[in-house]
């Protein structure tokens, strides 16, 4: 296509979509609500973009050539939006993010990992290991890899990997030739009505693997639907007996694990993840069951586990030292939080932690804000921050007091954003964590330049 428009450009997955297009000789141009880190990279790379909803913003060769125009838009935009209304008065060529990603990989042999949580991870180190170990693949990612410092990896392999995102059912659009599904918790109650809803909409998604392929599922998830002919089924844990699982786990003092990876042809021994984490472990045992099943050799493997770097925003340490540490970290699910204070407390025993906590959505601090409550009790200490809305409007009676009210640590603070670095400078740190998936990310360079200057890092 000559040219593509993407509204809601600086979202992850649309801004790979985005480099995507520009690569291969699109006019790529778009619109966001706010500048970010992203955005400003995109611009950097030759993509124009506009942060105020005018449609006489919009560049004049994708209002002139209306034929040779394709918008690609996110469901998190509003369907009042003056721009997406203009684009959708008229005969453009208009896309969802997920239908868009769908057209590329079924050109491909897919690779899709799906789950609640666990999925960023896991695709890019699965995206990592056929890249290292000469393969070579496509990859749309959830996350920047710190391995190559983008979101999107591109190759002329025949394999894609992609991350399956289940928000909004985009994954549907998805037929891939492996799947790998990490966790089918509750969660995105404001698209699906009920837990089962979800269940139901990951065993759609199963259904969706090609004939002949592989389906990997967490050791616990069963898959709850018909599967296509001669589609196999292979199970994963962290460190109980399943089709991949590891075994002769040593963690070393600076928190990585070195294990045994066995796998239904045999072992793989002296692996080590190249960061640290009990649940990132169970990452590479996903990703390491999909890259054997597609023709990834064991010394090939070994050597990708160790060099991985990780993503930007998953368990990302930006200060370790034995006086004071900083860490990172999108957890946005009273689940992930309780497996990232779980690991972190491996990692680092008997140590202090201190948490900064900002909530993501008003309808998923409602839905959650018992269980919420209870992973953050398992801190020492807990800055509670205000709900960040995203795409929502405020729902009455709904604050980030339903959880800090019922979190039971006697050592807490409800706060707004603009009180966090005052806070954090007048508090003694041991172990410092930021969780969340709003704009809590742009306290990181701050949070980590005071806390280097202030204790001499």
């Amino acid at each position: 296509m000559k040219n593509v428009y993407l509204i809601g450009i600086g979202g992850i997955g649309m801004s790979a979509l985005a480099r995507y297009y520009k690569h291969a000789g699109s006019n790529v141009a778009g619109y966001d609500k706010t500048p970010s880190k992203l955005t400003l990279e995109l611009e950097s790379e030759g993509i124009a973009i506009h942060y105020e909803d005018n449609t006489d913003l919009i560049p004049q060769p994708f209002i002139d050539e209306v034929e040779n125009t394709l918008v690609i838009y996110t469901p998190a935009v509003p369907a009042d939006m003056s721009e997406l209304k203009y684009f959708g008065s008229r005969p453009y060529m208009m896309v969802k993010r997920s239908r868009a990603l769908g057209v590329l990989a079924a050109a491909k042999k897919t690779l899709a990992v799906a789950g609640t949580h666990g999925k960023t991870t896991t695709s890019t180190l699965l995206a990592h290991i056929f890249t290292s170990a000469g393969k070579g693949c496509t990859a749309f990612l959830g996350g920047i890899s710190k391995n190559y410092h983008t979101n999107l990896l591109l190759s002329n392999s025949e394999f894609l990997v992609a991350e399956a995102d289940e928000f909004d059912r985009s994954f549907l659009q998805l037929f891939p030739d492996t799947a790998i599904i990490t966790s089918t918790d509750a969660d995105h109650l404001d698209i699906y009505s009920n837990h089962e809803s979800i269940k139901e909409a990951f065993a759609a998604f199963a259904s969706q693997v090609k004939e002949g392929g592989n389906l990997i599922l967490k050791k616990g998830i069963t898959p709850d639907s018909k599967l296509a002919a001669g589609v196999k089924l292979y199970s994963y844990s962290f460190d109980s007996v399943a089709d991949f699982y590891a075994k002769h786990l040593e963690l070393n003092e600076s928190g990585y694990f070195t294990f045994t990876l066995v796998h239904p042809a045999g072992e793989i021994k002296n692996c080590t993840l190249g960061i640290p984490g009990w649940v990132n472990i169970e990452n590479a045992i996903a990703a390491s069951a999909a890259a054997l099943l597609n023709g990834i050799g064991e010394r090939e493997l070994r050597t990708a586990l160790a060099e991985f770097c990780g993503v930007e925003r998953r368990f990302d340490i930006h200060v370790n030292t034995p006086a004071v540490s900083y860490i990172d970290d999108y957890a946005h699910h009273p689940r992930e939080i309780s497996a990232a204070i779980s690991s972190i407390r491996n990692i680092f025993p008997g140590r202090r932690l201190t948490a900064v906590f900002q909530p993501h959505l008003y309808t998923r601090t409602r839905d959650f804000a018992a269980e919420f409550a209870e992973s953050l009790s398992a801190l020492d200490q807990l800055i509670l921050l205000d709900i960040y809305p995203a795409r929502e409007l405020p729902i009455e009676g709904v604050t980030s007091a339903i959880i800090f009210d019922n979190v039971t640590i006697p050592d807490k603070v409800l706060i707004n954003k603009e009180r966090l670095m005052e806070t954090l400078s007048e508090m003694e740190l041991d172990i410092l964590i930021t969780f969340g998936a709003g704009d809590i990310d742009r306290f990181i360079v701050p949070v980590t330049n005071m806390i280097k200057e202030r204790y001499h890092v």
